[in-house]
């Protein structure tokens, strides 16, 4: 495993424990793609490129007709030598040409894995990872390009990012500067993306390719609800267990673009980094642009492998911190129950109650914090509002502490409300263009993390919150995307850089806030999972995956977030019926038992539970305590899809495959119903599991290939979960 070089061929052979990635300079310096897939353990050329003289495409050598770019799979293409193709970078002189040529110019080896400066990456350690980079060099205008190799050996991952340097003796403005790009001589792929909006995050859409451009991308200042930073190609046959699967998901957490474009001889080409649309980077003399990073993962064992090879990385070389390998408490949030409607006693009093079962943390949300009624005001002074909480952030926490429950808060510290003293104290602090209107969201502004002295206020004013409390928990809110993008410091010719530069501002304050406290739990949120991405998990290893906190949605939302980022990322509540956003009306154990599906929580008036209600809430937080371990550091198989129907399964499996645990939903109860089994996955076929329910006693071969008989329920919104241990 690691990386092989042949210096006579200029072969490169990139192998981990399953995968094989291989790429050749060519003649003239250009570094062609020949091989990703499954591993081989000696690469000798058996697919060799076939040159052909295809008339029309243009050849950089005028007396070989068969060599053009617009044919040759490449690693890292450019823009006007003979490629029409969607190139992976462009640059523009200072004479307003756009032509760029890198060719090959050396490499590098070496053990472990360096971070990126300034942006998240994954890492590990020289037992984990071989790193190789490649030089690239256009001697014309002096670009250096370093194309980063890292293989994590045993978790079969490849990531890449890209370096520009500007060797040259003008400046350079980069206008393209994606950080992969890869090319298959094929077209039979069909297509997965996460799609949604607010309250419907993370759909998954599969569709064949077709020729032309096939494109998901954020333009909101955010990796967004809407399209994820994620894309795999899949054969058409491949399912959750078997068949190839392609997969690339990108380390960032603003403006991105991920593309697949089939040419005219139907040759694939993938493509991801930030979006190019509205960003432009000087490069001066001497300069350094650095892309963030992409995590690629190969398959030959179906989507679900790709997943856990996803889980895996995240959760032992991305998430960082105390946290890492720590069980997440079991949290009350008091945002369904009050929403901004709240004082010192009613905290205390679901607080109270929240002991009483057996919770853990209680989390104070948004609304304290002066003057803060409703959503139109106050964000950015982060002065504690003394109507509601007359002793202060440090009085209603110490009580709760004195208590016996752990005490965190909701903040929002990217953003600024016009209606507030920051705001009029410093009105060109949000991000805006002169002259022009506000474009509003929520009554609120986007503070620009561009600026070095906003960084530092909200470091400032975040940490000095975080001091003066027993405070354990934070939850990062972002309920407003960006527009009228524009920077009151930059110069005109660094007006496009302001959504990469507010990115690098935000990991800067993000790095410096966890980095000071290191014992408090950190929760990203953006609208629910506006921006669950690895660069958001870099920094804060989990994510309110949603604001929908309905059971019957949240096993679609949950299925979808899970084909890259395992349970323990995922925050899942137990709220309130009617449900605040359907309206639904379920079973309290159906939404016990979605929410089990990660980091289990409330987020309801505890004080207006029956009792009977009481008891079923106290019973779910002592199983959950009881399994949570086999939940967030288990591995997930999905079972049955709910996107393909009525029903949706999971199962959950210890690392050592001595327990385990499923949960079958079913969404309406249907006449004439089949009677269904349920076949379990990932367990060690001779093991003998019983069942802690039913003492009834199976071995693991019987559970996977013969399965479990689901009972027959005349009910809407039924759920059923198993938990299975090995008999000594």
């Amino acid at each position: 495993m690691g990386i092989k070089i042949d210096d006579k061929k200029y072969l490169f052979h990139i192998q981990g424990k399953n995968t094989s990635y291989i790429m050749q300079v060519l003649e003239g310096g250009y570094l062609a793609h020949l091989y990703y897939g499954s591993r081989v353990n000696e690469y000798r050329g058996s697919n060799k490129i076939i040159y052909l003289d295809r008339g029309f495409s243009p050849n950089p050598y005028d007396k070989d007709r068969t060599f053009s770019l617009d044919t040759i799979p490449q690693e890292y293409q450019g823009f006007g030598n003979g490629d029409f193709r969607v190139p992976a970078y462009q640059v523009k002189l200072e004479n307003g040409t756009r032509i760029s040529d890198l060719r090959y110019s050396g490499y590098k080896v070496f053990k472990g894995k360096r971070g990126l400066v300034g942006l998240p990456s994954t890492y590990g350690n020289d037992d984990e990872c071989d790193t190789l980079e490649i030089y690239l060099e256009d001697k014309i205008i002096g670009l250096k390009v370093i194309l980063t190799y890292s293989v994590f050996n045993e978790l079969d991952v490849i990531t890449r990012s890209v370096k520009f340097i500007n060797e040259g003796a003008e400046d350079l403005r980069l206008l393209r500067a994606l950080s992969m790009s890869i090319d298959f001589r094929d077209d039979d792929f069909e297509m997965i993306t996460l799609y949604g909006a607010h309250n419907n995050e993370k759909n998954i859409e599969r569709r064949k390719i077709v020729s032309g451009i096939q494109m998901v991308e954020s333009t909101r200042g955010a990796s967004s609800p809407h399209q994820a930073p994620f894309v795999a190609l899949v054969r058409k046959d491949t399912n959750e267990d078997t068949g190839e699967v392609y997969a690339f998901n990108f380390v960032y957490s603003g403006n991105f673009t991920a593309q697949v474009q089939v040419d005219q001889y139907r040759n694939t080409r993938v493509a991801m980094g930030i979006n190019p649309f509205d960003f432009s980077w000087l490069l001066k003399q001497g300069e350094e642009f650095q892309t963030p990073e992409v995590v690629m993962i190969y398959s030959n064992k179906g989507i679900g492998e790709m997943s856990r090879k996803f889980h895996n990385l995240y959760i032992e070389n991305l998430c960082r911190g105390n946290f890492k390998h720590k069980v997440r408490p079991i949290l009350i949030n008091n945002w369904e129950a009050t929403y901004f409607d709240f004082n010192e006693d009613k905290i205390i009093k679901i607080a109270e109650e929240g002991k009483k079962l057996g919770m853990e943390l209680f989390v104070l949300d948004d609304g304290w914090f002066e003057k803060r009624d409703d959503d139109n005001t106050s964000l950015g002074d982060w002065i504690v509002d003394k109507r509601k909480l007359p002793n202060g952030i440090e009085g209603i926490a110490n009580k709760i502490v004195d208590m016996g429950m752990e005490f965190g808060l909701w903040f929002e510290p990217e953003m600024i409300s016009i209606e507030s003293n920051l705001y009029k104290e410093n009105p060109d602090w949000c991000i805006h263009v002169p002259n022009r209107p506000y474009t509003m969201g929520r009554g609120q502004l986007v503070l620009d993390l561009s600026r070095k002295d906003v960084c530092d206020y909200i470091v400032e004013s975040v940490c000095k919150i975080l001091d003066s409390a027993p405070i354990t928990y934070v939850k990062w809110d972002m309920n407003r995307h960006i527009t009228d993008i524009g920077s009151a410091l930059l110069p005109a010719e660094r007006q496009e850089e302001t959504s990469h530069r507010y990115m690098l501002g935000l990991y800067e304050v993000m790095e410096r806030i966890t980095s000071r406290f290191p014992e408090i739990l950190f929760e990203s949120c953006s609208s629910g999972g506006g921006r669950f991405d690895p660069g958001m998990l870099y920094y804060m290893p989990q994510t309110w995956v949603s604001d929908n906190t309905d059971a019957i949605c949240r096993t679609k939302i949950q299925y979808g977030t899970s084909l890259a980022y395992p349970p323990i990322t995922m925050g899942c509540h137990v709220s309130t019926v009617a449900n605040h956003q359907v309206g639904r009306i379920t079973p309290l154990e159906t939404r016990g038992n979605v929410a089990m599906a990660g980091n289990f929580g409330y987020e309801l008036d505890l004080t207006k539970l029956t009792e009977e209600e009481k008891e079923i809430v106290k019973d779910q937080i002592k199983e959950y305590k009881d399994i949570r371990e086999i939940i967030q550091f288990g591995d997930l198989y999905r079972i049955f899809n709910p996107f393909d129907g009525n029903e949706s399964a999971w199962n959950i499996v210890s690392k050592d495959k001595k327990q385990f645990v499923a949960t079958y939903v079913r969404v309406l109860s249907l006449p004439a119903a089949q009677i269904r089994t349920i076949k379990f996955k990932g367990l060690n076929p001779e093991y003998l599991y019983k069942d802690v329910e039913t003492d009834e006693i199976f071995a693991g071969d019987e559970l996977m290939n013969v399965g479990i008989t689901i009972e027959r329920v005349k009910q809407d919104f039924y759920s059923k979960k198993w938990i299975f241990r090995v008999i000594s």
